[in-house]
């Protein structure tokens, strides 16, 4: 068997392209970028772009109130819960955020270099 007839435990999909991370153009989802991946990433950019105020005052509470924070801070709380449930339920914003996480993952599959150490850079 040749280099290129050989076969591996992953799909083509996973395993090609040209740093062996998978096709860069493929667009499909593992059930566990769907599941988890992608409902992280929504949630981190809820947090940080969208309810940052209602974040940042619960923050404050729960600082502010050391651990009695879980009976001080419930009104805060209900209020950024609110504010994130919103978006998180949000399909135009869910889709935003995948195909966010699919330009990453294409990136990375292209280059090599994860999304963080490029930041740095």
């Amino acid at each position: 068997m040749s280099e290129k007839e050989e076969k591996g435990v992953l799909p083509g999909s996973l395993s090609g392209g040209p740093h062996g991370l998978g096709d860069p153009d493929d667009k499909s989802l593992r059930r566990v970028e769907t599941e988890v991946i992608i409902p992280k990433k929504v949630r981190d950019k809820a947090r940080i772009e969208k309810c940052t105020d209602l974040v940042a005052v619960f923050s404050k509470c729960g600082k502010d109130n050391g651990l009695l924070f879980p009976f001080k801070c419930r009104e805060e709380n209900a209020k950024m819960q609110e504010c994130l449930t919103v978006w998180y339920k949000d399909k135009d914003f869910v889709a935003q955020c995948t195909e966010e996480y699919l330009e990453e993952r294409t990136d990375y599959r292209r280059t090599g270099i994860k999304q963080k150490f490029k930041r740095m850079h």
